[in-house]
């Protein structure tokens, strides 16, 4: 299950399946009875609290409460507002219950083993206040297990944001796909375990859909990654650069260009400025070194159309020396990732450097940390959505863009995305983004195409982390690939 649906998606997958023939109130008991099913997992006798909503979400806990009581369980009910307002299946379910209905203020939170929350589902779009705001402190404040219908209260569906105040879910049932709001933060720490359960919904209806917005697997990138061949070589792999700062700022380039021959690529050269070549011979093995001046001594170097990926960024300098070796690569043939300071460079230049990305036909990785998007897109930067700063990125600016954090998205220019959910908090530290940024180049030496090249490295380098777990450093990280890879292929 790559896709993720957006709540307008969701909503279009449920019309087409009752337009099919299915009967709403149908997909809504089979979505109730997996929420109880859940409940049963936590094999909890005492009280089931049901804390329902006025719409579908809502309807769903009625569903489950009935089956509950079936079972054998004593539940307590509430609904936020009336029920002589409840519509459509909603209606429905509400009437196959035969227990009370109380206020959501008159629940005993305090009594209950389980909690079902059934308040508000993948589509909230405004700010939860009110009689809702003090059940969800209420739901967060017992000690109860809480399963969440479909999304956790609070929670917006499409870019996991927190519309005021959230429930915070041991686990939470959603239906048929996942959801944007479930893997992005914060949304996602809100999660708990993620059941995803199928109401009847058919694949098929994803044809007219067509969403954009995937989990980043390996399922979504490993037909892309070139395989070794028993009678290739070396030079079959590509040549991958990386360029190297000034004497004191060497070792971010140095781990990229490590990253990038542990990620595949047949060969890689450190270009090097002249003060700074003794320090990086000092430091490498396989990897080779080149003296380069300047832009024009970079430019020279990629001349050499072998030499097909090259990445910088990491400790490149100030502006007046990571600018004119930025523009350098983009006028070459090669692929170009552009990471740290070779953002920074643009801070003041962000449609220049567009332009340059967008005249050439060789693909472009941009690379930022959230602050360095801010310099480059700083209109975007206040979009809620992750999802969307970085599909309007990647269009504005024609590059994939990965825009990094706990949820690492990356965009291409024509709106595919992925969401990373596999890395460790123990990434945060000093030089693993430059080992990510390494990583894509050596990948794109090997020709895989710019999307699936980047996602790769993303999944791969948090399958790292979590390889090396905690303590892990940088420098450890592209030496953990081989048993990664193990993991992969065998």
């Amino acid at each position: 299950m790559l896709e993720l649906l957006t709540p307008a998606e969701m909503a279009e997958a449920d019309r087409l399946t009752i337009a099919a023939g299915t009967p709403g109130i149908v997909l809504m008991e089979v979505a109730g009875r997996a929420v109880a099913d859940a409940v049963a997992g936590w094999h909890v006798e005492t009280p089931v609290v049901v804390v329902c909503g006025p719409g579908n979400n809502g309807g769903d806990g009625f569903v489950a409460a009935r089956l509950l009581v079936e079972r054998g369980y004593r539940v307590q009910l509430g609904l936020l507002g009336s029920s002589d307002r409840l519509k459509g299946d909603a209606a429905l379910a509400a009437a196959g219950w035969r227990g009370g209905i109380l206020p959501v203020g008159a629940l005993d939170f305090a009594g209950a083993g389980v909690i079902i929350d059934a308040l508000f589902g993948a589509g909230l779009d405004r700010v939860v206040a009110g009689e809702a705001a003090e059940a969800i402190a209420a739901i967060n404040a017992s000690t109860a297990h809480v399963v969440a219908v479909d999304l956790p209260s609070g929670i917006q569906g499409e870019t996991g944001q927190v519309m005021g105040v959230a429930v915070r879910a041991d686990e939470t049932v959603t239906f048929f796909l996942p959801k944007p709001g479930q893997v992005l933060m914060p949304g996602r720490a809100h999660v708990g375990r993620l059941t995803v359960a199928d109401i009847g919904i058919s694949r098929r209806v994803l044809k007219e859909i067509r969403p954009r917005a995937l989990r980043n697997r390996p399922r979504l990138w490993l037909p892309a990654m070139p395989a070794p061949k028993v009678d290739g070589h070396k030079y079959d792999r590509g040549h991958a650069v990386i360029v190297s700062g000034g004497m004191t700022q060497t070792g971010a380039a140095r781990l990229a260009a490590r990253a990038a021959l542990r990620a595949g690529a047949g060969l890689v050269t450190l270009a090097s400025p002249p003060d700074a070549l003794a320090v990086n011979a000092a430091h490498l093995t396989a990897i080779m070194l080149k003296r380069i001046e300047g832009g024009e001594g970079l430019a020279a170097l990629l001349a050499d159309t072998r030499l097909n990926s090259v990445g910088l960024g990491p400790g490149l300098g100030p502006v007046e020396v990571a600018r004119p070796l930025v523009e350098a690569a983009l006028r070459s043939e090669a692929a170009v990732v552009i990471d740290a300071d070779g953002l920074s460079a643009f801070h003041d230049a962000s449609e220049h450097l567009f332009a340059e990305i967008r005249s050439r036909s060789a693909p472009v990785v941009l690379t930022p940390h959230d602050g360095e998007f801010a310099r480059l897109f700083p209109d975007l930067a206040a979009l809620p959505g992750k999802l969307d700063r970085a599909r309007q990125a990647a269009a504005r600016s024609g590059a994939i863009v990965l825009l990094k954090g706990a949820d690492t998205t990356v965009a291409d220019p024509e709106g595919r995305a992925a969401i990373a959910d596999n890395a460790p908090p123990y990434l945060a530290t000093a030089g693993s983004g430059d080992v990510l940024a390494g990583m894509i180049v050596g990948l794109l030496a090997e020709r895989m195409p710019a999307f699936e090249a980047t996602a790769a490295s993303i999944w791969l380098h948090g399958d790292a982390g979590a390889v090396l777990g905690r303590g892990l450093i940088a420098e450890d990280l592209a030496d953990a690939l081989p048993r990664v890879f193990t993991r992969l292929f065998v």
